[in-house]
């Protein structure tokens, strides 16, 4: 998620949360890695591994862990898992990975095309980043 914005960047659905599922959504990111500054995460084993390590230290990523049993460090993450729950997940039953993965695809877009988020003024992602600086992104 880009902080300044709210928006969904990368994302990919699995059976178990792992380091190769966080490079998988990494990739999806349309801003070259190089770009990337700031990385914040929890301190799952999906985040604080080698692989993770070894990506962030080539694309020079400062990544920052939130405190042990702090959730409070990563609280905007925290609240969109909380909205994606309540709004995508619950009461939903899926075949496959891959039918998932389509319907988490059309969630994100609506998410961020047409969801208001009050943090933004009552704007989706999209429109509220169309009133950002060039080249901002958090």
């Amino acid at each position: 998620m880009n902080l300044s914005d709210r928006q969904i960047v990368g994302y990919h659905v699995g059976q178990h949360k792992t380091a190769e599922l966080v490079m998988s959504a990494l990739s999806q990111i349309k801003l070259p890695l190089s770009k990337l500054d700031l990385f914040h995460s929890d301190r799952g084993k999906e985040f604080d591994n080698r692989l993770l390590a070894d990506c962030f230290k080539t694309f020079n990523i400062t990544h920052s862990l939130s405190k042990k049993g702090c959730p409070y460090d990563n609280a905007v993450a925290e609240a969109t898992f909380k909205t994606i729950k309540t709004e995508f997940v619950k009461g939903q039953r899926f075949n496959s990975t891959a039918e998932l993965q389509r319907a988490f695809s059309a969630y994100a877009y609506w998410y961020n095309h047409k969801r208001l988020h009050s943090s933004l003024g009552y704007l989706p992602p999209v429109e509220f980043k169309k009133h950002l600086p060039l080249n901002f992104f958090v």
